[in-house]
């Protein structure tokens, strides 16, 4: 439970509303929201009348509360009593008369039943109707009048984090004109509010205000060192267009300063992501509230006393309205700005933070090397082209994705190159390139420009490279007079050999066609660009205009989908086209038709990513085995697990991406896990957002900076506080926390890597578990720093639905995070995904993480553990008896996998084949003895013998045995003779390990 709402509810206030005071308290689930709602009125009666009549002032902040149900039970019997009338029902109050069926004593008048329909973790909360249940005979006994005889103590919610006290009780209408009648100017009215009681409702005033009045400034209490915060509760009398908040320094009696540039305005102006300083335009219309969160950093040696100043807000054409504001310092001296605090809103200072944004090369890369227009990283080499394009792409990685080559392998057959083509005469216009110039020259980051000119048109390319192989091209065309086009495109020559598979575009991984034609659909498809390549050389990319912003995912693109490009979408113009010639594999991306004035500029951006980006760390998957469950330690420990990943729902980690509010709960877990010698890792995503987070007012404050737009609607507690304007997300009904879609690439992201370093230095995490990823690039990388800052592990797994449906715009997972695998660890590829229907290339190219150096887990149901097997895979565990991991690790135990080496079925260097082709084989090899991994796509039953190279093999094949050891669930133990024809089942296949006698 928040601290904030049991500072504010707990204990209790009293409001006094019409003469009458209510209590607003804590119901401690008394009772059962799922089918009375959250929120009751107790009602206490004396009399002896067949009628009770009570004005409940309730004054609630929802809209239309005449079409709730109301339900009065009796409290003694706790039975639904059924005569009931209501006389009046609005916002303020309601007159309601009902038969005391138990006569003297409490009732309770439930006001928001509702019920969820829908999926249990996509619930849609729906309130019900009034109904009548009253009988005609009492009904016909009330009379014209009826005196009241009951009365309204207190108003309870079911617990204190559902309260609507005090933030959320609303102001009368005749409060709110008194109030403007004794106020003086016309344009806006200032509330002064402390930082415990965010400001919720955006379209009433709070009764709080109308007691505290408008004279009054803001009055604070901090210590030094402090992230301090408070509000500004900004009430528009008429539309205030860009508003601003600027403030003085703060002086004490004895000249001492808090200065003026301590303190910001987070809605006003703040630092985004990539580190730049932005200012945000805000417009408050009539009628409405808009909280101005104010932050300062308390000077941690400023001596002790009464510091005051003002804060001015302003908006266009308005006089400055100027709130005193006095905050009292004390002594005491908090450490990291009370950050462990966070009810207190200390942390909202995250927001504009900048850790971990310099571009620092990040293990296992090494730093780029530049050689005249050559560019080397790990593993792979850019040569440039006068144009600044690239001229050559090349890769060094052997087949066996196990260590290097030293001949390249060579991605391009020629340059990548733009064509302007000159509608007139069908010829492309002649452009001179001017050369290179390199504008940066870092470990990590190396940039540079060329300009190719024209007599009618030029192009301004700036291209960078980083430390893991992305390059990012902003392509500048100007037309230096009027022109008439047939196509502005650029092609991507592939070698052959190097552009086997294919993954985007509409097309699921696997073989790339031979021939292929794609356009333009962002309304409905998440699909901009596609990865092409083999297991050791392979290329990515995407088209983007200077206006790409990152769509939603996960269930969620049709509500915010891809912009389409004016550059290369040209109103749906353009589209790509594959076509192989010879060797080449020719990837034309074409825009169409246009026309372009004297001095139009279009931008023909992109982005490339060159893969694999490392080679694989087969041991890391051998010895570190994933537990996916928050079970007692000794649990974890006895079932050959070594690391677990602690999802959300749970003692632990209750609030879905929020690991704040239980965090002692989850160090003491991580630190008996370290003591048994087990590492543990979090679930903390970006993607939506626990209502249970302390800032969940403050970040609506921001508008759709950090939530994004939607219809509401959700669970019970969303429609009741947040009230609309919304996208309602996972729903976890035992826990109840209630979720909100983040919206995209924003400030959040800042907080969200301040929160990782967090939970590194105070709570100890290895690591964190991805369940999909809303943030791009910048920020993965900001947070594999947080997490493997002073050599901790920073183990990261990512897990995906497969987006290859309509509510994600079939795009597939590999395709959409390709830019996250830099810095993840392992792949856990996942829902959705269907380990018997599909390919041998599907499971290469989506799923097991091999061609990107990466390997993986399986997930829907249980995945397939023979062909998991060829690619190192195993499940997830625990997750079924059937398909239990731990069998497969007791034959990588006894087998001795780490130190092998994986030679897979797709390199031309494996020892072992089949004489079946559809009954693939994967070596681990190692001194003396080999483990043959064999998976069947073959339609039926089949049996095979053993074409192996002993020679590659490394075994003496007289000395050899061939056995296949018993498995539980996966096969029964057996002895093969070297030319034995194995049967093997449809789907299925053989662990068999190779010996050489003695070993």
């Amino acid at each position: 439970m928040r601290k904030l709402f049991h500072l504010a509810v707990v204990a209790f206030s009293s409001l006094a509303v019409n003469a009458q005071e209510l209590k607003y308290t804590d119901g401690k689930n008394s009772w059962d929201a799922d089918s009375l709602g959250n929120h009751r009125v107790v009602i206490t009666y004396s009399g002896s009348e067949e009628i009770a009549r009570a004005v409940i002032p309730w004054r609630r902040p929802d809209d239309h509360p005449e079409l709730k149900r109301i339900i009065i039970e009796d409290g003694k019997t706790h039975k639904k009593v059924h005569n009931v009338k209501t006389e009046k029902i609005d916002a303020f109050s309601c007159d309601i008369l009902f038969e005391p069926v138990s006569g003297s004593g409490t009732y309770y008048m439930y006001y928001m039943p509702s019920k969820n329909e829908g999926r249990s973790n996509y619930p849609k909360g729906v309130y019900l109707k009034p109904e009548v249940t009253a009988s005609e005979i009492w009904l016909n006994k009330i009379k014209t009048n009826t005196p009241l005889s009951a009365k309204a103590t207190e108003i309870q919610s079911i617990d204190a984090f559902n309260s609507f006290f005090p933030m959320e009780v609303v102001a009368s209408p005749s409060e709110v004109k008194t109030l403007l009648a004794n106020y003086s100017r016309k344009d806006m009215i200032v509330f002064p509010e402390d930082r415990m009681y965010p400001i919720r409702m955006n379209d009433r005033l709070p009764s709080r205000w109308i007691k505290k009045g408008t004279a009054a400034g803001f009055e604070g209490k901090a210590f030094r060192g402090e992230f301090y915060s408070f509000q500004l509760g900004l009430y528009a009398l008429r539309q205030l267009e860009d508003v601003t908040v600027s403030f003085s320094s703060l002086k004490s009696a004895s000249g001492l300063v808090i200065p003026a540039s301590a303190f910001s305005c987070i809605n006003t102006s703040g630092t985004d992501y990539k580190t730049q300083k932005f200012v945000k335009s805000i417009t408050v219309n009539a009628g409405q509230v808009q909280a101005l969160w104010c932050l300062v950093t308390i000077p941690r040696e400023l001596k002790p006393g009464k510091y005051t100043g003002f804060a001015e807000i302003k908006a266009r054409n308005t006089a400055p309205l100027k709130v005193r504001i006095s905050i009292g310092v004390d002594s005491q001296v908090v450490p990291d700005g009370a950050i462990d605090e966070p009810w207190k809103q200390t942390r909202l200072h995250w927001l504009n933070s900048t850790l971990y944004q310099e571009n620092k090369v990040i293990a296992p890369y090494i730093p780029l090397e530049i050689e005249n227009t050559n560019i080397t990283l790990l593993g792979r080499k850019v040569k440039l082209n006068n144009d600044g394009l690239p001229a050559g792409i090349q890769t060094f990685f052997n087949q066996e994705m196990t260590g290097y080559t030293k001949t390249a392998n060579e991605l391009l057959s020629s340059p990548i190159a733009f064509s302007l083509v000159n509608a007139d005469d069908g010829n492309p216009y002649r452009l001179s390139p001017g050369g290179i110039t390199f504008t940066r020259k870092e470990e990590g980051t190396v940039q540079w420009n060329a300009l190719s000119s024209g007599d009618a048109i030029q192009m301004h390319v700036n291209g960078s490279l980083e430390f893991d192989g992305f390059l990012q091209y902003t392509v500048k065309i100007t037309a230096l007079k009027d022109v008439h086009l047939s196509d502005i495109n650029m092609v991507i020559p592939f070698q052959r050999s190097a552009s086997r598979y294919m993954m985007g575009l509409g097309q699921k991984g696997g073989n790339r066609p031979v021939s292929y034609d794609w356009k333009w659909e962002v309304a409905t498809k998440n699909q901009d660009g596609a990865w092409i390549g083999s297991v050791n050389a392979g290329l990515q990319y995407s088209l983007r205009d200077e206006k790409y912003v990152r769509p939603l995912n996960t269930n969620f693109y049709l509500l915010k989908p891809l912009n389409l490009p004016t550059s290369w979408g040209n109103e749906n113009k353009g589209g790509v086209t594959i076509r192989e010639t010879g060797n080449t594999a020719l990837v034309n991306n074409y825009s169409g038709a246009r026309q372009m004035k004297k001095g139009d500029t279009l931008y023909y951006n992109f982005t490339l990513l060159i893969t694999p980006f490392h080679t694989i760390d087969t041991d890391f998957q051998w010895e570190n085995r994933f537990y996916h469950k928050a079970s007692p330690v000794d649990t974890i420990k006895a079932s050959g697990a070594t690391v677990v990943n602690i999802h959300h729902a749970n003692a632990i980690n209750p609030w879905i991406n929020y690991p704040f509010i239980e965090h002692k709960k989850m160090k003491s877990f991580i630190d008996s896990a370290h003591s048994a010698g087990l590492k543990v890792k979090i679930y903390n995503t970006v993607r939506e957002l626990s209502n249970k987070a302390y800032e969940t007012f403050p970040l609506r404050s921001l508008g759709h900076e950090i939530y994004s737009p939607g219809k509401g609607g959700g669970f019970s507690w969303l429609q009741e506080h947040v009230h609309d304007d919304y996208i309602a997300a996972w729903f976890v009904p035992g826990l109840k926390d209630a979720a909100i879609v983040n919206s995209g690439m924003s400030r959040w992201h800042n907080y969200y890597v301040e929160g990782m370093n967090w939970l590194v230095r105070n709570v100890g995490i290895d690591g964190i578990y991805l369940d999909d990823v809303a943030f791009d690039r910048i920020t993965m990388k900001r947070i594999k720093r947080a997490l493997t800052q002073d050599h901790h592990s920073g183990i990261i797994d990512l897990h995906s639905a497969n987006q290859f449906n309509k509510s994600d715009g079939f795009n597939n997972s590999g395709n959409l995070y390709l830019e996250h695998f830099p810095y993840l660890n392992r792949l856990w590829f996942g829902e959705y995904f269907d380990y018997q229907k599909n390919s041998p290339d599907f499971f290469l190219t989506e799923i097991s993480g091999i061609p990107f150096g990466l390997m993986g887990e399986m997930l829907e149901g249980g995945g397939n553990p023979w062909r998991g097997m060829l690619y190192g895979m195993t499940n997830r565990y625990p997750w079924s008896d059937s398909a239990d991991p731990r069998n497969i690790w007791k034959a990588w135990d006894a087998f001795g996998m780490k130190g092998s080496e994986m030679i897979g079925y797709w390199s031309e260097n494996c020892p072992v084949r089949t004489s079946n082709p559809q009954v693939l084989a994967t070596v681990y090899r190692k001194k003396g003895q080999a483990m043959i991994s064999l998976a069947s796509w073959a339609s039926a039953d089949t049996t095979i013998t053993l074409q192996i190279d002993w020679t590659r093999l490394g075994i003496n094949p007289a000395k050899a045995r061939i056995e296949a050891p018993a498995i539980k669930n996966f096969q029964p133990a057996k002895t093969f003779g070297a030319d034995e024809q194995i049967p093997v089942e449809m789907a299925k296949g053989w662990i068999i390990i190779i010996k050489e006698n003695g070993q």
